[in-house]
Formats: C-alpha cells, structure tokens, sequence
C-alpha cells in the first residue's frame, strides 16, 4: 500500500533520521517527493509511504510519537486554462515532464498520470495559473 503524506518536523526532531528507522523498523519505504528542512527551524517533507498496512500504521504512530506532524496530502495540481499563457516556464521546473508543450502548438499539456505533486510548478507560473485541489 502506498500513503503520500505531508511530514512537519519540530525545530528538535530536525536532525532524526526519520527515513532510516521507517526503513529499518517499520519495512517501509519512503520516497522523498519534496523537502524543506534546514537546521533550527521547523521542516517539511512530502513523501510516499510503501508497505504493509499495519506497517505504515504502525510507522505513522511512531512519528506522531516523536512529535512529528503527520497529515495526507491528497491534492492534485490544478491547472486554470482561461489564465495560462502557454508560456512553459513550468515545463523547466517539473522533474516528471508532467508539463510539457505540444510541440506543434505550443499549448501546454498536463499529463496528470505522470504527476507527483511536488509542487515545483506552483510558484513558478507567472500568471498563478497553477493550484492544488485538495
């Protein structure tokens, strides 16, 4: 099974190696969408949980435990075509080739299967043409 989940770390769980215990504990895998973490301030990760059930259950009780924030992230980006300009400067930042231009028309093109949610794109439109659905 596999969980997307938004992580918020305290100022002093900053330096847990979070993702080593979920691995070496729990069995579960943890691939990092997208991270914020600096030392002394309080950081974010956006990562997909993969294992069992009772597992990642069990994983997310342990993070909670150690005061780690722990909260879905069932968004989609949203894209508003009456604002989009076509212009591509989302194309550039997305690691997935989500956007990308259609290579007759220039018309930008979603592919939403291949989408992470990392949000790269957001701050990068210009137009604020981008959004996540939650």
């Amino acid at each position: 099974m596999k969980k997307r989940v938004t992580l918020t770390f305290p100022k002093r769980a900053i330096q847990m190696p979070v993702t080593y215990v979920l691995a070496k504990d729990f069995n579960v895998a943890a691939n990092i969408i997208r991270a914020q973490v600096a030392p002394n301030q309080i950081g974010k990760l956006v990562v997909e949980l993969s294992g069992d059930i009772d597992q990642l259950d069990a994983a997310i009780e342990w993070m909670r435990s150690r005061h780690i924030g722990v909260s879905s992230s069932l968004g989609e980006i949203a894209i508003d075509e009456d604002i989009c300009v076509d212009c591509g400067l989302c194309t550039g930042v997305c690691p997935t080739e989500a956007l990308s231009l259609h290579p007759e028309t220039f018309k930008l093109i979603f592919t939403r299967s291949r989408c992470i949610v990392c949000e790269q794109c957001i701050p990068t439109c210009p137009v604020q043409a981008i959004s996540t659905n939650l």
